[in-house]
């Protein structure tokens, strides 16, 4: 499912707050708290519908496509924040969605590899072209099949997903789906830059992990990549779990972000976070933690 967007002006709420100390993100109180409330519509519950989930460990690469080149720091980021995704209490809210016999995914994700895409498609792609710079990686030998895979392509800020049912900053800041090749299915992210259109797809606008303010853009991404990791391992076809509205776990939350806290960064600058993984910290949107009264909580 596309993930839909973030109210513009709780996002702008949110990037103030960072200017002037402690606060709880979108829809808390000014002060430290856990967040009540939901951008979305959606209920109290989300039903399984038969189908797959991924309950073997994942393995995550990242195509950074566009002009991402000289833009190594923000490359680190991201593939620090999967490295260190994989087995947190964060990721492991998705074991709570069973398959039909009862198998649940694991939990964990390993980091795969990268690749750089210099435009193979262009700057303005379709879901389709998305699928196919996926493919495109595993013709020219950038990055090899994996049926454990799944591929993040993760574009800069001059690059658009367009199409008759999607645009990126409209309708969406992610998306996930699967596709074939050479006869394989393999599965596939889309993560836009949020300095395309920072009001919509922006955490926030000063980084927890950077010395300068762009980095938001990498932080931002890392957010938005969780839920549709979280998205693929539990509904990877759209016939597992989501709700009646039809939206998967982390749609279900998206905009909340719990009790956060205040952290000063390389350039003296204070951001918001809501997690540390391995050395870093980064504000993720909750998830949903699936239940009887489900609820969205930064772990089981």
């Amino acid at each position: 499912m596309k993930t839909k967007l973030i109210g513009l002006v709780s996002i702008l709420a949110l990037g103030l707050t960072t200017l002037v100390g402690p606060a709880a993100a979108q829809n808390a109180s000014p002060s430290s708290s856990t967040s009540t409330g939901s951008a979305t519509r959606t209920d109290r519950s989300i039903e399984y519908h038969n189908g797959a989930v991924l309950t073997a460990t994942q393995h995550v690469y990242l195509i950074w496509y566009g002009d991402w080149a000289s833009n190594i720091y923000q490359q680190l980021i991201v593939a620090d924040f999967v490295s260190a995704l994989g087995a947190s209490p964060y990721f492991q809210i998705n074991q709570g969605y069973p398959d039909s016999s009862g198998q649940v995914p694991s939990g964990d994700i390993a980091y795969g590899g990268g690749a750089l895409d210099a435009y193979s498609h262009g700057a303005s792609l379709s879901e389709a072209d998305v699928a196919d710079v996926v493919a495109n990686a595993f013709r020219t030998g950038g990055l090899v099949f994996d049926p454990l895979g799944i591929y993040a392509v993760l574009t800069s800020a001059d690059v658009t997903v367009i199409d008759s049912v999607t645009q990126f900053c409209l309708t969406c800041c992610n998306l996930h789906g699967h596709s074939i090749v050479n006869g394989s299915d393999f599965r596939y992210v889309f993560v836009g830059s949020p300095r395309r259109c920072p009001g919509a797809c922006a955490t926030q606008f000063q980084s927890p992990n950077g010395d300068y303010s762009g980095n938001y853009e990498a932080d931002s991404m890392a957010s938005w990549l969780a839920a549709a990791l979280s998205e693929v391992v539990t509904d990877p076809y759209d016939d597992a779990w989501h709700d009646r509205y039809g939206l998967e776990n982390a749609e279900k939350c998206e905009g909340t972000y719990g009790t956060t806290y205040t952290v000063t960064n390389q350039a003296g600058q204070l951001a918001q976070a809501n997690i540390k993984l391995g050395n870093r910290h980064y504000l993720l949107q909750q998830n949903w933690v699936n239940g009887k009264k489900g609820y969205c909580a930064m772990s089981r």
